[in-house]
C-alpha cells in the first residue's frame, strides 16, 4: 500500500495538496495528515476528489520518526524531520519505506512524501 502524507500551512488549497502530490510522485492508496489539519477543507476536497480514504496521524506518533528531510524548526514543533515525510511512514505501518524525500508545492504551502508499506 502508498500512502501519501501531507503536511501544509492553513492557506493551503486543493491544488496546493495536488501539486505536492504529483510532485511526489502522484500514485496513492490512501492519504495522511495530522489529525488536527485532518478537518481541513483542502485536504477533506482532495480525498473525496480522489476517492481516497484520509488518515488521521496524532502529534505523538511523530515523535522520533527518521525521515529523510531535516527541518530543525520541524523538529523542534513535531519531534521529526519532516511531517510529510512522518506521517506517510507512521500510515503506511512497521516496516514503511519512504520513495523520496518530500516534494513541495509550486505555491510553497504544501508538502507531499509517499511511503509504501502493509498499512495500519
Amino acid at each position: 500500500m502508498r500512502v501519501a502524507g501531507f503536511g501544509f500551512q492553513s492557506g493551503a488549497t486543493d491544488d496546493s495538496l495536488r501539486d505536492a502530490l504529483r510532485l511526489a510522485g502522484g500514485q496513492a492508496d490512501r492519504l495522511a495528515t495530522l489529525a488536527d489539519k485532518a478537518g481541513a477543507p483542502a485536504i477533506k476536497a482532495l480525498a473525496s476528489d480522489l476517492g481516497l480514504p484520509l488518515a488521521e496521524v496524532s502529534r505523538s506518533a511523530l515523535q522520533g520518526v527518521a525521515t529523510l528531510t531535516r527541518s530543525p524548526r520541524i523538529e523542534g514543533q513535531f519531534g521529526t524531520g519532516s511531517v510529510a515525510e512522518a506521517v506517510a511512514l507512521v500510515a503506511a505501518g512497521p516496516g514503511a519505506r519512504l520513495l523520496g524525500p518530500r516534494a513541495v508545492s509550486s505555491d510553497g504551502l504544501a508538502t507531499a512524501a509517499i511511503a509504501e508499506g502493509n498499512g495500519t
